[in-house]
């Protein structure tokens, strides 16, 4: 059985969403990038092919509306990893105990990675979509937990930035270019390829 709850995250009174089922095999914590919320339609549907293969999932809101709309605080990658590891320590219980995965994507996927780097116990897994990965630069030697990039195929330059990424990473640690997709994954089958994959990554890496 699925059960939603809504959150409030920090200081801030960030809003999100917590979906947990009795059987599942792991939490997803969704770090969104800049221009995103727990609301947005495609970390819905990505939520839901996640929740489609025993995954719970936790979508916040890492930036207040004010946060969200000056362009410094937007892509402050340090002040969205902190609030990042304010929402891991306000999971519940239930929540808590599962083994913890991050989703991060564009801006985002660089504050997951400084968080897997800080927190390499309580991180297991990190999946990267369309993630500007080049922006953890300094501490990607540092990030052992197994880590996947996906990026679309069709987006040439920010596949050159992640295979970069790639190198210094030091655990396990994989690249994947979806066919046909674009940087936001908006062609036909590209999203819920994305997220099949992932889902297939946590469920991997994610200890039992």
């Amino acid at each position: 059985m699925l059960t939603r709850t809504s959150l409030t995250i920090g200081p801030q009174a960030l809003a999100g969403e917590l979906c947990l089922m009795d059987d599942a095999r792991g939490l997803v914590l969704f770090v969104h990038g800049s221009g995103s919320s727990h609301l947005s339609p495609r970390n819905q549907r990505i939520a839901l092919a996640l929740q489609n293969q025993s995954l719970a999932t936790c979508l916040v809101d890492l930036l207040t509306t004010d946060e969200a709309a000056d362009e410094a605080t937007a892509h402050d990658i340090t002040l969205i990893a902190r609030r990042v590891s304010q929402a891991i320590d306000a999971l519940p219980p239930a929540a808590a105990a599962l083994p913890l995965g991050l989703l991060g994507a564009g801006t985002g996927a660089a504050a997951a990675l400084m968080v897997a780097a800080e927190r390499p116990q309580q991180v297991r897994a990190v999946v990267s979509r369309g993630g500007r990965t080049d922006l953890a630069a300094p501490v990607l030697s540092d990030v052992r937990t197994p880590t996947l990039l996906i990026v679309g195929g069709a987006d040439p330059e920010l596949l050159r930035l992640n295979r970069e990424a790639l190198a210094h990473l030091r655990g396990v640690k994989a690249i994947e270019a979806v066919p046909r997709a674009t940087h936001l994954f908006l062609e036909a089958g590209t999203l819920e390829a994305a997220a099949l994959r992932a889902g297939e990554w946590f469920t991997t890496h994610l200890p039992a």
